[in-house]
């Protein structure tokens, strides 16, 4: 009798030419060289241990069974609630507010919602390295348009050139991941004024909302009410509260928008973990966390900003999140990643070469650096950085 031999049958790759990310690579070479990871942005130091408490009061209290799909009603009071004493605008918390599996899992299940095959969106790059395969995904097409290169503020002409009768969507993000530059109020109406004359949506990734510096006001589109209405804002509770790991966000859009988010949020994770919603709106209640973190994140800021002065990086501006972007050109002229590769394996720190963050690659000999670190991670960085 013959026995067949055994086989996996072939596939065809949804997302051929997504592998590995540089984010992996960086972090598992600074485990292997016992590098500082200043790559990767996720704080070393633990959470407030009253939402510790919370979570473990809900756990205690019975709250483990599946939550309302859209998320337990005290939460999404409580986020619509900050919303409005933030940024003026009122969400209904019944149906314009839902509660996610981090904002990543926000942007993906939005863009399944809205983009249909043969659709156009428009990234602004640098940016989130989700976007282009979570359009992909959709059957979409991404169109790069590049923030202007050394500033990194928005090219309205390049933006407005971009539009086309297939754009279904643009996304931006701000404070914006990599070059922690802000939109500002005026950013916010020229986009309105452009997209006025359309029918295109927009994702607002604002999970960095609440890390501004100097007085930067936070410009959500929250505040802008002709772009509110045809918004999902995508925000997380892992960035705010220092808990990255739990994976929880939260999206705020029109009711309409909001009930064709629901209807991929619903197939795609369902819901997402009950007792840490309750310990979240239990902690929410004593809005100081939150208000706090600009000056808590402004000082970590400053003390690395400070200890890089002397050196031969160039500090460009960091208005926002918990980046620092640099400019290497007077250490070397390698390639971002090699000098990322050089950086960990023999300085002994950990970086993000820019150049990740944009379609195919563009070299600016610029690295990106997460501040977001107890201070003895961050001058044992800089005491390694100074033999550069």
């Amino acid at each position: 009798m013959t026995t067949a031999t055994a086989r996996t049958p072939a596939i065809t790759s949804r997302l051929p030419n997504v592998g590995t990310t540089i984010f992996t690579v960086m972090s598992a070479l600074a485990q292997q060289h016992g590098a500082v990871n200043l790559g990767q942005g996720f704080p070393d130091f633990d959470c407030d241990p009253r939402l510790l408490d919370a979570v473990s009061a809900a756990m205690r209290g019975g709250l483990n069974q599946y939550p309302p799909m859209a998320g337990v009603p005290v939460l999404r009071e409580a986020v619509a609630a900050k919303i409005e004493s933030l940024y003026g605008r009122r969400y209904d918390a019944g149906s314009e507010i839902t509660i996610t599996a981090g904002a990543t899992q926000a942007i993906i299940t939005a863009i399944l919602a809205i983009v249909h095959p043969g659709d156009e969106v428009i990234v602004l790059d640098p940016c989130y390295d989700s976007y282009e395969p979570n359009i992909e995904l959709a059957g979409g097409r991404a169109v790069h348009v590049p923030l202007v290169p050394g500033t990194f503020r928005p090219d309205f002409a390049r933006i407005a050139a971009a539009l086309s009768p297939k754009t279904r969507v643009i996304i931006v993000n701000t404070p914006h991941n990599p070059s922690a530059t802000v939109w500002t109020a005026q950013d916010m109406q020229r986009l309105a004024e452009l997209l006025r004359p359309t029918d295109v949506l927009l994702i607002a990734d604002e999970v960095y909302e609440h890390m501004v510096y100097d007085g930067v006001r936070h410009e959500s589109v929250a505040r802008h009410e002709e772009l509110a209405q045809r918004a999902f804002i995508v925000s997380s509770f892992g960035k705010t509260y220092h808990v990255t790991g739990w994976k929880v966000g939260y999206v705020a859009a029109p009711a309409a928008l909001t009930a064709e988010f629901r209807k991929v949020h619903q197939f795609n994770v369902f819901t997402v973990n009950t007792p840490m919603q309750h310990g979240l709106a239990a902690f929410m209640a004593d809005a100081s966390h939150h208000l706090s973190l600009p000056a808590f994140y402004q000082r970590k800021r400053d003390l690395f900003r400070a200890g890089l002065a002397g050196s031969r990086f160039t500090l460009l501006p960091s208005e926002g999140s918990y980046f620092q972007c640099v400019d290497y050109s007077a250490i070397s002229d390698e390639t971002e990643e090699s000098f990322c590769r050089r950086l960990t394996t023999q300085v002994g720190v950990a970086a993000i070469p820019l150049s990740a963050f944009y379609q195919g690659g563009f070299e600016q000999r610029i690295v990106r650096f997460c501040f977001a670190k107890k201070d003895e991670t961050l001058n044992l960085a800089l005491e390694r950085l100074a033999a550069l």
